[in-house]
């Protein structure tokens, strides 16, 4: 089975999550297209849904695949947001923002009843840090940002267009600095102190946050919990 098998597995698995009337929170990511797509099948197969999304570019497909957006204004709280992860250590802390959408995704997990993470085995790791942590800054604070990072031994790297010309921004129009830890040992202690450096809007770290993830593989779809 192909990572892309794995991950359509594990969307098709989450898709059975969604009931009639539901909010839901569409993720950001190549597994949360997956979703998306599953979940529109059933949308054109009667079922009655509204959605908000984590990124311009999932609200795009969302609304490209006759999803009906919702927004906070009208639906401040969601019944389930379903999204992806970049690494899934122990007890489902999480690192996210791979694709740049970190500060949305986490807004709209956090006004979930229920945060579901769906991911290939691949993402399962013993300790986070392998993946780059994704801290988004203030364009303004970036240097400033940087150098605290750098002060922390988290090895900050600028996030750039596929050309390298410019930084990349998110959709805020904000800079992405990529951590490249290696291994996050007290991920509470790291978290706390990325947060507390002022020009940081928000880090990669989802801590205490998933409550469940499908994760996909030879084997099938198995659940895992927070333990």
């Amino acid at each position: 089975m192909t990572q892309d098998q794995s991950k359509l597995l594990a969307a098709k698995r989450a898709t059975d999550l969604i009931s009639d009337g539901m909010r839901v929170g569409l993720g950001t990511g190549t597994t949360s297209t997956f979703f998306i797509e599953e979940l529109a099948k059933r949308v054109r197969s009667g079922l009655r849904l509204k959605a908000i999304a984590t990124s311009t570019e999932s609200e795009r497909l969302a609304t490209e695949q006759g999803i009906e957006l919702t927004s906070f204004a009208d639906s401040p709280v969601l019944d389930l947001t379903v999204d992806g992860a970049d690494e899934i250590g122990p007890g489902l802390s999480l690192i996210k923002g791979g694709h740049g959408a970190l500060l949305r995704e986490k807004i709209i997990a956090s006004a979930a009843k229920a945060f579901v993470v769906i991911a290939d085995e691949s993402k399962i790791v013993s300790t986070l840090g392998k993946f780059p942590l994704p801290v988004e800054v203030i364009q303004l604070a970036e240097p400033l940002v940087y150098r605290k990072l750098l002060d922390l031994g988290l090895n900050p790297m600028l996030r750039l267009v596929a050309n390298g010309a410019v930084p990349w921004q998110t959709d805020e129009g904000n800079f992405i600095l990529d951590c490249h830890c290696g291994s996050i040992q007290d991920p509470e202690k790291t978290a706390a102190e990325i947060r507390s450096i002022i020009g940081v809007v928000e880090h990669g770290l989802f801590l205490r946050m998933a409550s469940m993830a499908l994760i996909a593989g030879q084997d099938g779809v198995r659940e895992v919990h927070p333990s």
